[in-house]
């Protein structure tokens, strides 16, 4: 028997109770429709998790106060990063090239009697670079795949300089917003405005920004800033020196001189550290320290590990579909080999061989399961977009899936429908010719 045969006969078994055949294809369509929105989601979570730690440079350690849980409430625990600690920073760690270093808290901001409660940060001078490189946002408007430069951040002025900062010089740059706000169309370069009980000089105006990710445009509010030396804003908001003992404790960012030494990077940073705050070693001799390193690195293998770990989940429940499938296909492959025994019997006893009983019923398995993989990649590619509603715009189709699940189709119908085949195969012509 040719194998064009076989199949003509294997398709006309399943045109022949063509209701049956729908609804046992259907498990299979649900498997594979599952299998392909799972990996889409799991893709787009991966994409997402990236996207949210963009801006965290490659070379960078962000280095954080860690927290404790007081009365109920979060509460800085142990010694608090100073000024100080990151200035030494770059001549004590031989590995660390250079710091930026930032500290915010709420003030009044006051010109006339125009008075504004706002955030106010304090910054080192080279901060807007790290923000270019991050791209977390853009001047509004700029077109998309053009550098950023610094000079397009700023609608008039300049960035503080360095020997500004290092001075604590009373000198600020207003975001968009505040500068409209506070001047109401006039020109803030040069003029002089109250930050606190503090004059301070404005020497720059930040271009109207947004942010880059659409989906943030609505929560964040970059126009809304008032930036200072990072000295002169602990100075104003905290009424301290920059080295003083009660100055608040900053937020340091260290870059690395070689992005493949990180490691070694983060042990220099954690000794420094241990060394200025005195940290010792408990019981155990794990040390106790008060603060906190964190690379990109770290974030995205965190967060990409549960994102992994949602996709398996999903996978797994996917994968219960397709078995409960199977089980619909061999159920169904079983009936059939009772309905036409007296059928396999005729064709045994007229000189048929077993392996044509076998590849006959094997090939109605899989033309069962390669409809439902078919139908279940379309069912699957067209409720993308309503899984990525669901989840937020975190659904992209991964190209691999649509092969992997039409394949995992075809295995389910051979895996499931083996056993009817064979179970055809090896009955007795005679007792089969006798079956009523």
């Amino acid at each position: 028997m040719t194998l064009l045969n076989t199949f003509l006969a294997a398709l006309n078994g399943l045109i022949a109770n063509k209701l049956r055949a729908a609804l046992t294809a259907l498990g299979i369509i649900i498997g594979v429709a599952s299998v392909i929105a799972t990996l889409a989601l799991g893709q787009g979570a991966r994409t997402a998790v990236e996207s949210s730690f963009r801006f965290l440079g490659s070379d960078q350690i962000q280095i954080g106060v860690k927290q404790a849980i007081e009365d109920g409430a979060l509460v800085p625990y142990g010694q608090p990063l100073t000024y100080e600690d990151g200035l030494l920073l770059p001549e004590a760690v031989e590995l660390v090239d250079r710091v930026e270093m930032s500290v915010s808290g709420e003030g009044k901001v006051r010109r006339g009697r125009e008075v504004l409660d706002m955030s106010i940060t304090g910054t080192t001078a080279d901060a807007l670079v790290s923000v270019i490189a991050g791209g977390e946002v853009q001047p509004v408007g700029w077109p998309e795949g053009k550098p950023l430069t610094e000079e397009a951040f700023f609608a008039q002025g300049r960035m503080f300089a360095p020997a500004e900062v290092a001075a604590d010089a009373d000198v600020c740059v207003l975001g968009s917003q505040t500068a409209e706000d506070l001047f109401e169309g006039d020109d803030p370069l040069g003029e002089t405005i109250w930050i606190n009980r503090e004059r301070c000089l404005v020497i720059g105006v930040l271009a109207e920004l947004e942010a880059t990710d659409p989906q943030e445009r609505y929560r964040s509010k970059p126009n809304e800033a008032v930036y200072l030396p990072i000295g002169t804003a602990i100075r104003n908001l905290y009424d301290t020196e920059p080295s003083g003992e009660s100055a608040p404790s900053v937020y340091i960012t260290a870059h690395v001189t070689d992005e493949s030494r990180m490691e070694g990077a983060k042990l220099q940073v954690a000794t420094y550290l241990r060394e200025r705050h005195e940290v010792e070693q408990d019981e155990e001799g794990e040390w106790d320290d008060d603060f906190h390193l964190t690379t990109k690195q770290d974030i995205l293998g965190a967060q990409q590990e549960a994102a992994r770990t949602f996709s398996l989940l999903l996978i797994a429940l996917a994968v219960v579909s397709l078995v409960v499938g199977g089980i619909g296909i061999m159920n169904v492959m079983l009936v059939s080999v009772s309905e036409r025994t007296r059928e396999i019997g005729i064709r045994l006893a007229v000189g048929a061989r077993r392996w044509d009983v076998v590849s006959q019923f094997l090939l109605e398995a899989m033309l069962l399961s390669a409809a439902g993989g078919l139908l279940g990649i379309a069912v699957g590619v067209l409720t993308i977009p309503l899984a990525a509603i669901l989840n937020q715009g975190m659904a992209l189709l991964d190209p691999v899936s649509i092969p992997l699940a039409f394949a995992v189709a075809l295995l389910t119908g051979v895996a499931f429908g083996l056993y009817p085949a064979l179970r055809a195969s090896r009955l007795d012509p005679i007792e089969a010719l006798r079956y009523e």
